[in-house]
């Protein structure tokens, strides 16, 4: 298969369920998608719906606005508030609400703040305004650490010295692990992230088979990709077998992106510990600016609070980050809190698990 169609077949999508109800025997199973993206196209597609009652889909940490804790959106728009400095982040992060509200809000309040698209149009921003210091609020997985990377190293190069980033990267092994190390959780397996995987490759997982017992399927993005992912889950559990395999083929590798990796090596170094929405400090699960490039680390430059900040007692963030709670089981779901006026970043992201249901499924799972 090639093309996206082929992807959305609707005589295969259904087969292919079928045979996930032929293969399931009489255990249930709850298996774990970790992407936000997989999250928003079995809502999209209605993938739930044609899966047998024994097999549970959980939502997992995988959206990494919906993971960065209420302090670090403060810290990072307390340090926008300096009188010359220009805030840019993408989209996502605009709409996150802090203690104090969101970077949106902070705009209209007057403070300078600008989407971007990627790290290097904050970059370019800051040449072509030298008087500005442009400070980028960087985010994400691994999938989106070699741009910053690779940004911070131009910026080193050119010697633009008005360019800081406020570095926020987390990598997913260390979240995984405090998943299955909780005793609370109840998982059977894992649709492995699609976009994640393009960069550190298949081979970090097998981990998880070798350390937990537990089956890894890195998966595509389309209706098919994701249960063919599943199927293949279900019958290594049926099966009793636990490896580590790769649907997504047409653009993940065993071995990942070695000139991306290479990039946050150099760039970047782990941090002793970093806090998670939802899942508190977890060791080695986030990426600093190496001191070699400290002259543009935000952290470095500026006198950054790192106050820990209470979430709102009401919402139910952490619960659903870990799989604990479905989106419209929290009472603020479509109620206080909505993509319009949300009260958690769950709401907020377009990898969010309750944005996925808000906008797919909500009348159904309000009713």
């Amino acid at each position: 298969m090639k093309y996206v169609d082929e992807f959305r077949d609707a005589a295969i999508i259904r087969e292919t369920a079928a045979e996930i109800e032929r293969t399931v025997g009489n255990r249930r199973y709850r298996i774990m998608e970790v992407c936000g993206g997989h999250t928003h196209s079995i809502y999209r597609h209605g993938l739930h719906d044609l899966l047998p009652e024994a097999i549970e889909l959980v939502h997992g940490p995988g959206c990494p606005v919906c993971v960065l804790p209420m302090g670090r959106v403060d810290d990072g728009l307390n340090l926008a508030a300096r009188e010359g400095l220009t805030f840019a982040a993408f989209g996502d992060m605009m709409r996150v609400p802090g203690t104090e509200g969101s970077a949106l809000e902070r705009k209209a309040a007057g403070m300078d703040v600008r989407i971007v698209y990627s790290p290097l149009d904050a970059l370019q921003i800051a040449r072509q305004n030298p008087d500005l210091d442009v400070m980028f609020f960087a985010i994400g997985f691994e999938t989106t650490a070699p741009s910053t990377a690779l940004t911070l190293r131009q910026a080193k190069a050119d010697g633009v010295e008005n360019f800081s980033v406020f570095c926020n990267h987390i990598t997913i092994m260390p979240a995984l692990r405090a998943l299955l190390d909780d005793p609370t959780m109840e998982l059977d397996g894992f649709v492995g992230p699609g976009h994640v995987s393009t960069v550190i490759g298949c081979a970090p997982y097998e981990e998880i088979p070798e350390r937990y017992g537990k089956p890894v399927v890195v998966s595509g993005f389309e209706p098919l990709d994701l249960l063919q992912s599943i199927l293949l889950v279900v019958r290594q559990l049926e099966a009793g077998e636990a490896s580590v395999e790769n649907q997504y083929g047409r653009a993940v590798t065993w071995e990942g992106n070695a000139a991306a990796m290479a990039a946050m090596d150099e760039v970047f170094t782990p941090r002793p510990t970093f806090e998670w929405r939802g899942l508190g400090g977890i060791p080695q699960s986030a990426l600093a600016v190496d001191d070699a490039y400290a002259a543009w680390d935000a952290e470095a430059r500026y006198a950054v609070p790192g106050v820990s900040v209470m979430e709102p007692e009401e919402a139910c963030c952490g619960s659903v980050l870990k799989g604990q709670m479905k989106p419209s089981a929290c009472p603020l779901f479509g109620t206080e809190c909505t993509p319009e006026q949300p009260v958690g970043a769950l709401m907020v992201s377009s990898e969010g698990a309750c944005a996925a249901q808000y906008e797919y499924a909500r009348h159904e799972a309000m009713a």
